[in-house]
C-alpha cells in the first residue's frame, strides 16, 4: 500500500427507502423473500440469531467494513445510523474476536437500530438477551477486538457472501438473513405475493392428505422419469 488510508471513512447521506415500504417486509418469512428473489439473496447459513427473544426484523442497511478483529467501523456505523436501520458489519468471516457485545448492541438499540448482523463473531450473550436487539452472527467468542481501523461505514460491503449496499433492505428470522437490493424492492414485493399464493395452495393440499411430491408428479406426467426395479 503506497499511502495509509484514513482510519475511518463515513458516508452519511445515502438514500433510504420509505418506512412504509420497509414495513411490508417485516412479517414475511425469509424463505419467501429468498424465493421471491430467485433463491439468491440469503447470507451464508452460519449467520443465525444469537438472541433467543429477538429474532425477526426488517430494516435499512447501514453496511460497514471492519476487517479482522477490529470494530472501529461499527462505531462509525452507529454514529450515522437512523431509527429503522440495520447495522451490517463485514468482518471477512473472522471468528476469533468479537466485534459486538452488549454495550454496542445497547447503543444501537438506543439509536433506534432494529438489528445487528455480522459475518464475524459477537459475545456477551446474557447481556445481549437483556438488550433485546436482534443480533445475527456467524459465531460467538469470548475474545474482544481493537478499534484501530482502517474501516468504512455507509459504503457497499460483502457480508456472508452477499453484496450489501447502503439503502438496501435487510430482513432476518430464525432461518437466517436475506438482503433485498434497493433496485429490486418492487420486484421482491411482487414476487412475495406469487410465492405466498403458491405456498398457501401447496400447504392446503398437504393438510388435505397430499402424499406425492408435486415435482415428481409433474416429471412423471411428461415421461421424464425412468423407474428401475
Amino acid at each position: 500500500m503506497i499511502e495509509d488510508p484514513p482510519l475511518l471513512t463515513l458516508r452519511c447521506g445515502f438514500p433510504r427507502p420509505p418506512a412504509e415500504i420497509v414495513a411490508r417486509f417485516r412479517d414475511v418469512p425469509t424463505g419467501n423473500l429468498a424465493d421471491a428473489l430467485g433463491g439468491r439473496a440469503a447470507m451464508r447459513p452460519a449467520i443465525k440469531p444469537v438472541v433467543a427473544s429477538a429474532q425477526r426484523f426488517a430494516g435499512v442497511a447501514v453496511p460497514c467494513f471492519c476487517g479482522r478483529a477490529d470494530n472501529l467501523a461499527v462505531m462509525g456505523a452507529l454514529s450515522i445510523a437512523e431509527p429503522g436501520d440495520v447495522i451490517v458489519a463485514a468482518a471477512d468471516g473472522f471468528l476469533d474476536a468479537a466485534i459486538c457485545g452488549d454495550v454496542v448492541a445497547g447503543i444501537a438499540r438506543n439509536r433506534g437500530v432494529v438489528a445487528f448482523v455480522t459475518d464475524g463473531a459477537v459475545r456477551d450473550l446474557d447481556g445481549l438477551d437483556a438488550v433485546g436487539l436482534p443480533v445475527f452472527a456467524a459465531g460467538v467468542t469470548l475474545d474482544s477486538c481493537a478499534r484501530s481501523g482502517p474501516g468504512t461505514a455507509g459504503f457497499p460491503v460483502v457480508c456472508g457472501g452477499v453484496a450489501v449496499s447502503p439503502g438496501d433492505i435487510v430482513a432476518g428470522d430464525r432461518d437466517g438473513v436475506v438482503v433485498i437490493p434497493a433496485a429490486r424492492i418492487e420486484e421482491a414485493l411482487a414476487g412475495i405475493e406469487r410465492v405466498r399464493a403458491a405456498e398457501s395452495d401447496t400447504l392446503a393440499r398437504v393438510a388435505a392428505g397430499l402424499k406425492d411430491p408435486p415435482a415428481i408428479a409433474a416429471l412423471a406426467s411428461k415421461s421424464l422419469i425412468r423407474v428401475v426395479d
